[in-house]
């Protein structure tokens, strides 16, 4: 390895600069441009009534600044200060809310460290311990909305919340495996992983963090994501039923 590695300023030259000093180096291109200047420009486009609106359509308005707060570009406060910047309060609490989840999971971590990769609470429901498998880890499961989510987490690093709430119901719920092999290999992939959000949002998915599973169905699906899988999917759908049946058949219970 070189001892020091001189970094053009444009990005195309970075990266050609990057893979001849490491010439075995491996992997797409991240879309999400790096540093504090572009994380600044991201906050600054920010439309928190818009986000409120939208933010759980997969063509929503979200934000993409959950890099530049991991990364520490931006600060969650300065986040807070430009929604009330640019609407009144109630107009940004949503926004403001959200950001403050960000904050809770990294207070809890900060009081149980390591032990995040461990339940947290006792789990609601019971949990399968599988392992990660071969066809969910390389998006080969014949589901087109998994796979879909799979590919994206490889090439860009960055995943839709929502779609991260369906693919960690899916393995968790639908497939019975360890939340926690699953957790560990979906934050390895993150731009924006970090243990706390990754972690507990996974537990929290499972019930080890939360009053009680989280589970979605086909409807779901197809009103946020706008339909961009299900309408050409020929594979049998594990989760095209109601909420109180899928309950019954993953856990032997109605959901409450």
């Amino acid at each position: 390895m070189p001892e020091q590695l001189y970094l053009p300023a444009d990005r195309a030259s970075r990266l050609a600069s990057i893979r001849a000093a490491f010439p075995g180096l491996e992997g797409p291109d991240c879309p999400t441009p790096g540093g504090r200047a572009a994380g600044l420009l991201r906050l600054q486009r920010v439309d928190p009534v818009a986000y409120d609106r939208s933010r759980n359509f997969l063509d929503g308005a979200v934000t993409g600044l959950s890099p530049y707060v991991r990364h520490g570009c931006i600060t969650l406060g300065e986040a807070r200060a430009h929604s009330l910047r640019v609407v009144p309060a109630q107009r940004a609490w949503k926004f403001i809310f959200e950001l403050a989840w960000r904050d809770f999971w990294r207070r809890v971590w900060k009081s149980l460290g390591p032990a995040v990769r461990k339940d947290v609470e006792r789990p609601k429901v019971a949990l399968g311990q599988a392992p990660l498998p071969d066809d969910v880890r390389e998006g080969r499961t014949g589901l087109p909305c998994m796979d879909a989510t799979v590919r994206q987490l490889v090439d860009e690093g960055y995943v839709h919340n929502h779609a991260r709430m369906w693919f960690a119901s899916y393995c968790v719920h639908f497939r019975k495996l360890s939340w926690r092999s699953c957790a560990d290999w979906f934050m390895g992939h993150l731009i924006d992983g970090d243990l706390a959000s990754n972690h507990l949002s996974w537990q929290w998915v499972a019930s080890t963090f939360g009053a009680k599973p989280y589970i979605f169905n086909k409807e779901n699906v197809v009103k946020y994501s706008g339909n961009r899988w299900c309408a050409g999917c020929t594979a049998r759908c594990p989760f095209d039923d109601s909420y109180p049946a899928l309950s019954r058949r993953l856990f032997g219970e109605e959901a409450t």
